[in-house]
């Protein structure tokens, strides 16, 4: 259940990952120029193509907020899927930079070790996105935000990055300095495939992909057990950013005047949206049936 505090949080959250991008990006950049590590300064990179898709979050967390009006009906929360598939698309066309960069400097022999000081960049990276991950992630399952959790995700795939990067680090030191190149090139392919899943959900969001199954089962439970309704024709629901919109015919008996089945159906609709998370605009239509006595 969506409380006071997720709402806060969710306002909170894409500013606390703002800034601690802007802070790895410039101390991983830093700390990868002083040891010489090809690694860390891709996954700074990384970090900032990260303050790129943050400030998209920003922007379509904004947008969605918007209420409904005569251009967009609907409201304006499938925003947050098309931010969902920018930051794919950053990171997946950075990963293919990162990959084919680190590939041309294998080629021209460019595989000197870096400093040992080096790891202390990774480590700190793996430890703080790790835990933006797991703020990011509560708080966009939560609120039922694409936006949100496409950027939980970013972390989550800065964090992956930076484990090569350690991994990478820690071989070339200890003796094999291509692996320094070679760990630029995992962080590469763990973003780019990232990006693609991204995009892959937030165009099943704009397709109108059915919702969740929990989601659907719970409005149909509501429906049929309420008085006077004799069975659930169909029940179909959709994602508008946020928010989940269900469509849901049911059947009553004939015999009943129209006024009671439009009764019988606001209440069905006042009680899904006050009973199933994050369910706000629900349709009840109603067919006539005759009933055995």
């Amino acid at each position: 259940m969506t409380t006071a505090s997720c709402r806060k949080c969710r306002d909170e959250v894409i500013w606390w990952a703002f800034f601690i991008n802007i802070g790895q990006t410039t101390y991983k950049g830093v700390l990868g120029a002083l040891s010489g590590s090809a690694a860390l300064i891709a996954d700074a990179m990384h970090s900032g193509a990260d303050v790129v898709a943050t400030m998209v979050t920003m922007f379509s967390v904004k947008v969605s907020d918007k209420p409904a009006d005569d251009h967009y009906p609907f409201g304006y929360g499938n925003i947050q899927f098309i931010a969902s598939s920018i930051v794919g698309l950053i990171l997946f066309f950075g990963a293919m930079y990162l990959m084919y960069d680190s590939t041309m400097q294998i080629i021209a022999g460019n595989t000197e070790s870096p400093s040992a000081f080096a790891v202390l960049g990774a480590i700190v990276s793996i430890a703080t996105n790790e835990l933006m991950f797991r703020y990011q992630n509560c708080v966009g399952r939560q609120n039922n935000s694409p936006a949100i959790i496409a950027n939980a995700w970013d972390n989550r795939s800065d964090a992956l990055s930076s484990v090569a990067v350690l991994i990478g680090i820690v071989a070339a030191v200890a003796g094999f300095p291509i692996a320094d190149r070679l760990a630029a090139i995992g962080v590469g392919i763990l973003v780019a495939k990232i990006g693609i899943e991204l995009n892959v959900d937030a165009i099943g969001g704009l397709m109108d992909s059915s919702v969740e199954n929990d989601v659907l089962v719970d409005a149909y439970h509501i429906a049929k057990e309420s008085q006077h309704v004799h069975g659930v024709h169909y029940i179909r629901g959709r994602n508008v950013g946020e928010d989940v919109h269900l469509d849901i015919n049911i059947y009553v008996d004939a015999d009943l005047k129209v006024f009671e089945s439009d009764l019988i159906a606001d209440g069905i609709r006042r009680k899904i949206e006050a009973e199933v998370d994050h369910v706000r605009d629900v349709h009840v239509g109603v067919t006539p049936v005759r009933v055995a006595a």
